[in-house]
């Protein structure tokens, strides 16, 4: 898939683990690797706000198309 979801990035730029980053937005850490590794098939709009919330980014931050 061509969109590119950069959390890992974003957790580490915020001293984050994936649990804490879980929890935060409301989602199970094994979720959250999903969206990290690219399976996800979609994004919630509200997961997306939470995301941005938390680690205080706008979407385009977290997300990049590469064809």
């Amino acid at each position: 898939m061509p969109i590119r979801i950069s959390i890992d990035r974003m957790l580490v730029e915020r001293g984050m683990s994936v649990g804490d980053f879980a929890e935060a937005i409301g989602i199970t850490p094994a979720n959250v690797a999903v969206l990290k590794n690219g399976r996800a098939k979609a994004v919630r709009f509200t997961t997306l706000d939470a995301m941005c919330r938390v680690l205080d980014c706008q979407p385009g931050d977290l997300l990049r198309y590469e064809p």
